[in-house]
């Protein structure tokens, strides 16, 4: 065992303070320069996550606490993004469950923690936020206990020492009351109470890919615990391929990296319990094992759960294809999402075998897709998406299964009525219900598919109070047909720039989607109707002039503003016989079939069969 050594995981809910209680302990293990400018949510590095205030990609760090080195992996707390935290507890040896001392535990501090039981981790539970209005962590830690007595913690683990503090405010105390100082409680905690990490300096040298890096100068960096002996610049070793049953390619290590503070550096050589990022290889996926020995075996790989979603991703056949984006082809689509599979390993990607330039995208959760989605429009893609259906299975008696989840939603107490509604109308199941200080919380069992745009109503019923978390439960039996759309839309007839004149019309038959002077054609959706009810409108309709009026005269008064929805949103709006084009600069709502009497030719045709 390598005494000098420390690695730890830090597992939480969403926005419980995992982020920028990492920034405090790399401030206070030096990770700045005394002169150097701190940066808040340091270890956030990719724009979609500064910008949504959440963790996507789980990330490695250290930092130096005395003479011992404390490898720290911060992991997302969103349930869409589980795999990467099943993933970062391959490297580890104990966690730092973050609790909120007004929240208390919640859907996902269940889950990570369940899963760190699982590997034997040991635990440090840290009750974070204690300078809240009405944090009560005294209470928190009491539900932490049950909460691991619930999960069958063993007795060890049930012993989990507990530090208080504040992350933001940086300080840790071991007891309430303590002086409120720095962060060195949480430090001598980690030193002592979690073991130097399980590795055989003496053994030859091998290794479990956990996690894929990528470099524009070396390619793809293999990133995992040394399991085993030591590893040097120029040493020849195998990669035994996971995905190809064990076959053995021979390569050459040209580059390792240590994770210090914000950044890696370069170092000669590596040695056993220390967690590395090595370069040299042609191809190099997660669940890899890399060895120097000639007769070596393929270290076990745990599967992830399984995704529960599917959408497909298609090339953009709209009229307005490649004015925005530069990369639209089917091949150049393919390549980028075969690129994704390389480093997410919680997505599936397969060639839909009925139609051509269409890829069937199996995730975890809406959020994960849209954050794929959001990056690619980046990266200057236009692609088509198609609204998520969940994936089934057939129950050994041929039984129709379909995944089903818990959901807990906190909802101020005037707003219960309508969020009741809303679950009945999806066929959810009330298990609890408990009341909070200023709030209710709503327990509930879901399909996955009524889970799809509940956390929309939800915000919207709750003028944007409303916090929902889901976790996958189990497959249950098919609840039959759901209504998670009740409104219809508002297409456009012809191609063209929109004016306000003919907007103002199209706005008494419901709410628009689309402004004057857009691009729109034949078949996009520019509004909702708020009857369930398709309605074909001209959106591009000039007013005629005459002698006594001018053109713009009393136009624009009187046209309500286009509500303009986000990505997640379209995401979760658009119904079956419906895609969303994606561009860098724009999202469109649009049939599958633009042409209306192809589209009424479908549906006499589909009601036929039935």
């Amino acid at each position: 065992m390598n005494q000098n050594i420390r690695n730890i995981a830090i597992i939480a809910h969403v926005d419980h303070g995992k982020t920028t209680l990492v920034d405090q302990l790399l401030k206070d293990g030096g990770a700045y320069r005394a002169n150097q400018a701190v940066q808040e949510r340091a270890m956030d590095s990719m724009a979609l996550e500064k910008e949504k205030g959440i963790t996507i990609k789980a990330k490695n760090t250290s930092v130096h606490w005395g003479d011992k080195i404390i490898n720290i992996l911060d992991t997302p707390g969103h349930a869409d993004f589980g795999g990467e935290v099943e993933r970062a507890l391959r490297m580890v040896d104990g966690v730092l469950l973050l609790v909120d001392a007004y929240d208390g535990p919640q859907a996902q501090t269940r889950f990570v923690l369940r899963k760190a039981l699982a590997h034997g981790l040991k635990v440090i539970i840290v009750i974070n936020k204690i300078d809240r209005d009405n944090a009560d962590p005294a209470k928190m830690y009491d539900k932490v206990l049950e909460l691991l007595m619930e999960l069958n913690a063993t007795e060890e683990q049930f012993d989990a020492p507990v530090v208080y503090g504040s992350g933001r405010d940086g300080y840790m105390m071991y007891k309430l009351g303590d002086q409120k100082e720095n962060m060195a409680p949480l430090f001598h905690t980690i030193i002592n109470h979690i073991p130097p990490p399980f590795a055989k300096p003496d053994d030859p040298f091998h290794m479990l890919v956990s996690n894929i890096d990528w470099s524009d100068y070396v390619g793809r960096i293999a990133v995992g615990k040394i399991l085993g002996g030591s590893v040097k610049v120029g040493d020849p070793v195998f990669v035994l391929r996971h995905a190809e049953g064990g076959k053995k390619v021979r390569s050459k290590i040209t580059k390792i990296f240590e994770f210090t503070g914000l950044g890696q550096r370069e170092v000669a050589e590596a040695h056993a319990g220390n967690i590395v990022g090595l370069s040299g290889f042609e191809d190099v996926d997660i669940g890899d094992t890399l060895d120097v020995r000639d007769d070596a075996h393929a270290l076990p790989f745990q599967q992830i759960d399984p995704p529960t979603l599917e959408m497909q991703f298609s090339v953009n056949d709209g009229p307005l294809v490649g004015q925005e984006g530069k990369l639209v082809t089917s091949r150049q689509l393919r390549e980028r999402l075969m690129r994704e599979l390389k480093i997410n390993v919680s997505i599936q990607i397969e060639d839909a075998p009925d139609k051509a330039g269409t890829f069937n995208v199996k995730a975890r959760g809406a959020m994960q897709v849209a954050v794929l989605v959001e990056t690619m429009r980046r990266e200057g893609y236009e692609l088509l998406v198609s609204r998520p259906t969940v994936i089934e299975k057939r129950g050994p008696n041929g039984e129709r299964l379909e995944p089903y989840e818990t959901v807990w939603i906190e909802v101020p107490d005037e707003c219960v009525g309508s969020i009741m509604q809303n679950l009945a109308n999806r066929k959810g199941q009330l298990t609890n219900m408990e009341k909070m200080p200023h709030s209710t919380m709503i327990e509930a069992t879901i399909t996955t598919r009524g889970l799809i745009g509940l956390e929309i109503d939800v915000v919207n019923a709750t003028s944007g109070r409303g916090v929902t978390s889901h976790l996958f439960k189990e497959y249950g039996p098919y609840a039959g047909e759901l209504l998670t759309r009740i409104t219809g839309t508002l297409i456009a007839t012809e191609a063209g720039e929109t004016t306000a004149y003919a907007l103002i019309m199209c706005q008494e038959r419901g709410r628009l989607f689309v402004s004057p002077g857009e691009q729109v054609y034949e078949g996009m959706i520019i509004g909702e109707n708020p009857r369930n009810e398709d309605i074909v409108v001209n959106a591009v309709r000039e007013k005629k002039l005459t002698n006594f009026r001018s053109q713009g005269e009393g136009v624009a008064t009187g046209l309500t503003p286009a509500t303009k929805m986000s990505l997640e949103r379209c995401i979760e709006y658009i119904a079956a016989d419906e895609l969303l084009e994606v561009t860098p600069k724009s999202l469109r709502l649009r049939k599958r079939i633009l042409n209306s009497g192809e589209r009424q030719k479908a549906r006499k045709a589909g009601k036929a069969a039935e």
